[in-house]
């Protein structure tokens, strides 16, 4: 722990994501940890995205524009000289960039202006590798060249969330073998989320997601409708928020029409644990995941699954072990596991059971533990060996 504590101490780190609201709800254990070891962590974010709740818990914010959607090329060189701005005032020791654009410009940035060490996370590969038609295929190709063109850095780790995205990433040489590293998932808090018995009353399936038809969030509506003819009584909700930032993103209206078909649309909850625990199934038909939070809060929750046989997803939820994995985009598939689970009392707590054991592989200490080590790794000083065999 001294050891640990002197090569932290003093290093300034800044966390650059898209969200000040995904920084609270992925990162900020990872901040307070790096806070207790005496590092000063700075969240780089856009404004009017959350920040304000950040410099509440003693967190210093910088600001900057960064559009999530879109590839404006004027919009793009403002968001790079920003942080080639921002990065030459801090002088952080580490820059942490979390999805795409970050990644992209911000290790491009770090690079031109001579910062020491850089971690870029994947959090799964989004709505430029799961779109479909010329325009997606474009587009690919584009950020593929980017990526290959920025991410580069002499001192550089990059997370995946899993095998499978971090296998695409060597297959196309966006990175290189010694670089990826592979964290699962941002954890789940399981003093929070706890497992317990299933409530009383109708059977109740809960898809948690940003309303996005990446996130299969239209397969939900589809699937429910199907069931809903047999079992009138069953109860359908969607949590989450819209995403106008988003290409794929629903409408408000759209997703206020399917209460029509008896489908409960709740907004964006900040009761998630209290929310599970009042529901029977959480199902989450995503095209493409990094690793979702939302399964595993579902799994420490004692929750049975459905989700799509797809990477991210499956690294969560075992097929007939705690969850039923389906075909991603295939609706028919979906009210098959809905109608199974639904019927099947006994099956849904085993599984639930055997959710909340696999759960615990999942925890955000351990994800902290295990991110501060890929920080040592790049930080580390030459008195204390090579970087990746410094012990922490």
């Amino acid at each position: 722990m001294k050891q640990r504590v002197a090569l932290f101490a003093g290093l300034k780190i800044a966390i650059v994501v898209n969200q000040a609201d995904f920084f609270l709800s992925h990162r900020l254990e990872l901040a307070l940890a790096l806070k207790k070891l005496g590092a000063s962590p700075v969240l780089v974010c856009p404004p009017g995205s959350g920040e304000d709740r950040v410099r509440n818990l003693d967190i210093p914010v910088r600001t900057l524009s960064l559009s999530r959607s879109g590839f404006n090329p004027f919009s793009e060189l403002r968001t790079l000289v920003q942080l080639l701005r921002l990065y030459r005032q801090e002088r952080p020791d580490v820059v942490h960039h979390v999805t795409i654009k970050p990644v992209l410009y911000g290790t491009l940035a770090a690079r031109l202006c001579g910062i020491p060490a850089v971690v870029n996370a994947v959090s799964g590969l989004g709505y430029v590798f799961t779109g479909r038609g010329l325009s997606a295929f474009v587009r690919r190709f584009v950020v593929r060249q980017m990526y290959r063109i920025c991410v580069r850095h002499p001192n550089m780790r990059v997370i995946f969330q899993n095998s499978e995205d971090r296998d695409t990433f060597l297959r196309h040489r966006l990175v290189s073998s010694v670089s990826g590293v592979i964290i699962r998932g941002s954890g789940v808090d399981m003093q929070r989320f706890r497992s317990t018995p299933e409530p009383t009353g109708d059977v109740t399936f809960l898809l948690v997601a940003r309303m996005l038809a990446d996130k299969g969030v239209r397969e939900f509506i589809d699937a429910a409708r199907s069931v809903r003819q047999q079992h009138r009584r069953w109860r359908f909700l969607m949590a989450g928020d819209v995403d106008p930032g988003n290409p794929s993103t629903l409408t408000v209206a759209e997703l206020e029409a399917a209460r029509a078909y008896g489908i409960e649309w709740l907004g964006r909850r900040n009761d998630m644990a209290a929310l599970m625990s009042s529901v029977h199934v959480v199902v989450l038909p995503s095209y493409r995941e990094g690793l979702p939070k939302a399964l595993l809060e579902a799994a420490a929750s004692g929750r049975a699954v459905i989700t799509t046989d797809i990477a991210g997803c499956r690294e969560v939820v075992r097929n007939e072990v705690n969850g039923l994995l389906v075909p991603p985009r295939d609706a028919a598939a979906l009210a098959a596991a809905m109608r199974r689970l639904g019927e099947d009392g006994e099956l849904r707590r085993r599984m639930g059971v055997a959710g909340s054991i696999r759960a615990v592989a999942f925890s955000v200490e351990d994800v902290v533990e295990h991110t501060l080590r890929v920080y040592a790794a790049v930080v580390a000083r030459p008195s204390l060996g090579e970087a990746d065999e410094v012990a922490v």
